[in-house]
């Protein structure tokens, strides 16, 4: 039988202290009632006025919220009658369905076959960090982004014409930032290059999957270095790519190896200018014979220069893609390093044989960026704030990987920090009879967070190690760390067997 009145509904608690309003929080409550069966089909609400008093609101905040619940056909509305749950919900057994779909594995959603295959495969993505620390390995120096000058180009952007703003933006980015990233490319790493080259996306691994949709077939077999960038893998991966480990030695890629493995291969992805993780240079002869190996196996190469700009031993070594004389390199770039990750922007640079595929493909469905983000970018590269970012930043992180390798002295012989000559971390091999999942969940609680070298490795590697972070960490946070790590207890193996 219905209830007269309407259902009881002085269960509803509502909290006055939470953001959220409380005409909020009662229709969010009426809705899971309903869904979880506790309202019926057909079971009439009390009146407004009575559902006030019985909860302690007022009836607008009531009549708030069964409009919403009216509006998503969950309740009925009749003139001189009152509200009921729908009908329509009385076959639908909501609580059945949703108890069991997290257990059942005929209730899961099917995936794609190429997703179905790749996921046990993916790296995980979830020690990404929010906010700096020692010694995190994927932030900037936040502390030190210019944010005046942003704040002032944007505040300036923001009153252009509303067209500029809030319209569609140009398939392939903006004209601008096209411009000024081809520019750039000249002036830093002679890159001979014209801005319809340019392609610009929602940061690298946007690129990178772009990339694999446009040139892979399920199962081409692409070289990965091993250990290598765990963004790109799971980008590749997605998009069917059968991903071949290949080793690095202090010459970048090891061509042999990955010839030995696939050399009937499609892409090769490198990290030439800086190894991530390992942070060597690839060598000119191992760049040309990788050039060479794609030109026998009419392959492709990307080369993720993802922190390029922040040298701060010699001169930087030119790109990959500037001795590339036969158009098998896509050059990939990203702002995420350079200026801060939020802004998820990055590009593609494309031999100019290739311009038209990629302009089909991003005039037909790919889309980047915000327009607005992209003009802020381009005039703040255009006003020359970019490149003196840039240069402070080099300063900056030589300044910190000093004082990361300064105060490294004081570590047990357990643990050899590597020197580096760009970017902005480091790695150090760990000695026989040290974890390094240990070493990192010990410093965890301490307040220090290391990244272990499995965490980039496709494939297995007889070397265990730890990568030091030191671009978002100020010299004390630095000083800090080292001090904390000295003491931990699996870097001291012998001393743990003795007691």
């Amino acid at each position: 039988m219905k209830h007269a009145a309407g259902a009881l509904l002085s269960s509803i608690q509502l909290d006055r202290s939470l953001s959220r309003g409380v005409s909020v929080q009662l229709y969010m409550a009426l809705r899971d009632k309903i869904l979880s069966g506790a309202l019926g089909a057909g079971e009439r609400l009390p009146a407004t006025r009575t559902l006030a008093r019985e909860i302690g609101v007022s009836r607008t905040t009531v009549i708030d919220a069964i409009d919403r619940l009216v509006a998503e056909g969950m309740l009925v509305s009749r003139i001189g009658a009152g509200t009921f749950v729908s009908e329509t919900l009385e076959n639908q057994n909501l609580a059945a369905t949703a108890s069991q779909g997290a257990g059942s594995e005929g209730r899961r959603p099917r995936l794609s076959y190429v997703i179905n295959q790749a996921q046990g495969a993916f790296a995980q993505r979830s020690w990404l960090p929010h906010k700096p620390r020692a010694f995190i390995t994927a932030l900037p120096a936040l502390d030190a982004f210019p944010m005046a000058h942003w704040s002032r180009l944007s505040a300036r952007h923001l009153r252009g014409g509303r067209g500029d703003v809030m319209g569609y933006g140009q398939p392939k980015g903006l004209a601008a930032l096209r411009r000024a990233i081809a520019t750039h490319l000249g002036a830093l790493k002679g890159i001979r290059c014209h801005p319809e080259q340019v392609f610009v996306t929602s940061g690298a691994q946007h690129a990178f999957s772009l990339i694999g949709r446009l040139l892979l077939n399920p199962g081409d077999r692409v070289w990965m270095e091993n250990p290598g960038a765990s963004g790109a893998r799971n980008a590749l991966l997605s998009e069917g790519a059968e991903l071949m480990p290949v080793d690095v030695d202090d010459q970048g890629i090891v061509v042999s190896d990955g010839l030995a493995k696939a050399p009937h291969f499609r892409l090769a992805f490198v990290t030439p200018s800086h190894q991530q993780p390992l942070g060597h240079v690839m060598s000119l002869p191992r760049r040309l014979e990788l050039l060479q190996a794609a030109d026998q196996a009419q392959a492709l190469i990307i080369e993720d220069d993802y922190d390029g700009e922040f040298y701060f031993g010699n001169a930087p070594r030119p790109a990959l893609h500037s001795i590339d004389a036969n158009g098998r390199v896509l050059y990939v770039g990203t702002f995420s390093k350079s200026l801060f990750p939020s802004l998820r922007l990055g590009f593609i640079l494309v031999p100019e044989r290739m311009v038209e595929a990629f302009d089909r493909m991003f005039d037909t469905w790919a889309s980047g960026p915000s327009t607005a983000t992209q003009a802020i970018v381009a005039e703040f590269m255009d006003e020359g704030h970019f490149a003196t970012h840039i240069r402070l930043m080099r300063q900056l992180y030589k300044a910190r990987h000093e004082a990361l390798q300064e105060a490294a002295r004081t570590l047990p012989e357990t643990i050899c920090l590597q020197e580096t000559t760009s970017g902005f971390h480091a790695p150090a091999y760990l000695g026989p009879g040290v974890d390094e999942a240990e070493v990192v969940a010990q410093a965890a609680p301490l307040g220090v967070t290391l990244a272990p070298l499995r965490r980039y490795c496709f494939s297995p590697i007889p070397q265990s190690g730890l990568v030091f972070g030191f671009g978002c960490a100020t010299p004390e946070d630095i000083a800090r760390g080292i001090s904390i790590l000295r003491d931990l207890p699996a870097l001291h193996p012998r001393r743990a067997k003795l007691v």
